[in-house]
């Protein structure tokens, strides 16, 4: 079975209780639509997981690439050449405001990694794609981060931004393609902006799955081949 979900920010109990939820399996396939950093007091102890599980695809979301970007800076060993990096305003301002974010468990758990971990860690967010498209018998799943921003019907995936695949918010009533065989799959946005439920929002081709797993609401996957949600 393939499943999705999205935005686990740290929420580490959720993850080991929704795997055992979906009984995933070694034949089993996971995506996971970014944004695993931050927020909750676990994200590394489940970016470590995931390293271990080749049946799992983890898509790059906004708050991985802000993480990676700080702490690649962090682990950097100091030298003559990345002094003026390290010291300069706009980087402690971009540290302040990943902190404010809620950066800090992501921090806290990756300094007691030891040096061989870091390097791995960082070596797996870096590899992190912005979408995936795959398809499920008759249905194409076009899955990224926040959906496809400043979307053009001729606009070919490989031509989206990053900034536009990770930052932008998804309108649920939007019509994409033509082909209603093609779904987009997004998560960065919770649900409970659109509605006051924590459940899956599924409306006409747009598939929005993000549910407030660090936001006291739920964590929510989806299997794409039978269209079954699980909570958690």
């Amino acid at each position: 079975m393939i499943y999705v979900m999205s935005d686990l920010h740290g929420e580490y109990e959720k993850y080991v209780k929704m795997l055992e939820l979906i009984e995933f399996s070694d034949e089993d396939e996971l995506f996971v639509l970014g944004d695993t950093a931050d927020r909750g007091e676990r994200p590394v102890d489940i970016l470590l997981d995931m390293m271990e599980r080749p049946n799992v695809c983890h898509l790059m979301g906004n708050h991985d690439l802000m993480a990676l970007d700080i702490l690649k800076v962090l682990s950097a060993e100091i030298t003559e050449e990345n002094y003026d990096t390290l010291s300069r305003k706009d980087f402690s301002e971009e540290m302040r405001e990943w902190l404010a974010m809620g950066g800090e468990p992501t921090l806290k758990q990756f300094v007691s990694l030891t040096k061989e971990q870091r390097a791995d860690v960082l070596d797996y967010i870096s590899d992190f794609s912005l979408y995936e498209a795959i398809d499920v018998e008759d249905k194409t799943y076009i899955m990224t981060h926040a959906g496809l921003g400043d979307f053009r019907k001729d606009k070919k995936l490989s031509q989206y931004t990053a900034k536009q695949l990770l930052m932008y918010r998804t309108d649920p009533n939007q019509e994409y393609y033509d082909d209603k065989s093609i779904y987009i799959v997004s998560g960065h946005t919770p649900v409970y902006f659109y509605t006051c439920k924590n459940d899956i929002i599924r409306c006409g081709n747009n598939i929005m799955i993000d549910c407030g797993a660090a936001f006291d609401g739920r964590l929510g996957c989806l299997c794409l081949d039978t269209m079954e949600e699980f909570y958690v």
